[in-house]
């Protein structure tokens, strides 16, 4: 198989008067995975459409390996397309399914069922040929829906909310698999998903969309770590924004009467200017509870609590009414109890307002 280095270029999308995609530019390497995550209206569904050739651009382009394929049709882009309901046919068993696509190549049937039992081998599923579809579990539909889109030798993969229609214990497990696969057989890979779980466990880099436009692309440890706005701060995993006073190096955190000072990541050029309106991005992690009375700890009452397994999420609300959350532990802390609440990871994730 053949990885194809994908790239978009300034590609924007109106509909009705609205920019469904606006200006949106990313490079998928060979053999890379990379995720669009974003809520629903994002604007990630129609940029895999217009890659796949079912949606065309008003401006912008669409290539692979340099060579243009803007205005090619769908049939002639050699991409394999995995949609959200597998689109298996039932009147065909596995084997038919998969190879399906490779009839219109015009091979003859005993190489289409060869293929065909070497992609369902890619995947695991061998001796599944001729089982009919209705027998599979969602898993391995999943799998045959994979395997259909491999069997062409594309030069790249798309996947439209490949886990959605999964339980959630099925779908942790076919995150690993997924993922296993795609690097095993150094596919170039681009999905779609509103799930950051599923992002942040298969791809390699995350885009993240919002109202058609591209706020930040990188590693989940990039975006996770280092948002470049509130926007992204907000959207990826979970945290507070504390008003704080940019000083660049680091911050300062004010609540109730408790002035904190805390190191900030250096993601700024020398050129750039502080931030007027500034928020300290603090995540549950890198929060810990001590005493009320403790120095420098800003001190609070729990408000709630979530039982999560190794650790409890509590929220707890502090003076001048901030609600943060922490992750901790201690199983035995109730809401009403009264704590001191201190930053114990830096430096922090500061964005503007």
């Amino acid at each position: 198989m053949i990885a194809g280095t994908l790239e978009v270029r300034n590609v924007s999308r109106v509909f009705d008067g609205t920019r469904a995609v606006d200006d949106v530019s990313f490079e998928v390497a060979a053999g890379e995975l990379l995720a669009i995550v974003g809520a629903s209206g994002s604007g990630k569904t129609t940029t895999l459409r217009i890659i796949a050739g079912y949606e065309a651009p008003d401006t912008g382009a669409v290539l692979i390996d340099g060579a243009d394929i803007t205005r090619l049709p769908p049939q002639k882009r050699n991409f394999g397309m995995v949609f959200q309901h597998y689109a298996l046919f039932p009147h065909m068993n596995v084997e038919q399914n998969v190879a399906f696509g490779l009839e219109a190549r015009g091979l003859t049937r005993g190489v289409r069922l060869e293929r065909a039992h070497n992609a369902l081998s890619s995947v695991g599923l061998e001796t599944a040929g001729s089982r009919p579809v209705q027998s599979l579990s969602g898993g391995e539909q999943q799998r045959v829906a994979l395997a259909r889109a491999l069997v062409i030798e594309p030069r790249a993969l798309l996947l439209d909310e490949p886990l959605s229609n999964l339980d959630p214990t099925l779908r942790r497990t076919m995150r690993t698999e997924l993922r296993a696969t795609l690097r095993r057989l150094h596919v170039t890979a681009l999905f779609v998903s509103h799930d950051q779980e599923d992002a942040f466990s298969i791809a390699d880099r995350v885009a993240l969309m919002r109202r058609g436009k591209l706020l930040q692309i990188g590693t989940p440890e990039e975006l996770y770590d280092t948002p470049v706005s509130r926007e992204v701060a907000e959207f990826i995993g979970r945290s507070t924004l504390i008003p704080a006073v940019d000083c660049g190096a680091f911050a300062i955190i004010t609540i109730g009467d408790i002035e904190r000072r805390v190191a900030v990541v250096a993601e700024r050029g020398p050129g750039d200017k502080p931030f007027v309106d500034a928020f300290a991005v603090l995540r549950p992690e890198a929060l810990a509870f001590t005493s009320p009375g403790a120095e420098g700890a800003f001190p609070g009452t729990i408000v709630g609590r979530r039982f999560a397994g190794s650790i409890t999420n509590y929220d707890v609300l502090l003076e001048d009414e901030k609600l943060v959350e922490v992750s901790w532990g201690d199983r035995s802390l109730r809401e009403g109890d009264r704590i001191g609440l201190a930053i114990v990871r830096e430096p922090i994730a500061l964005v503007g307002g």
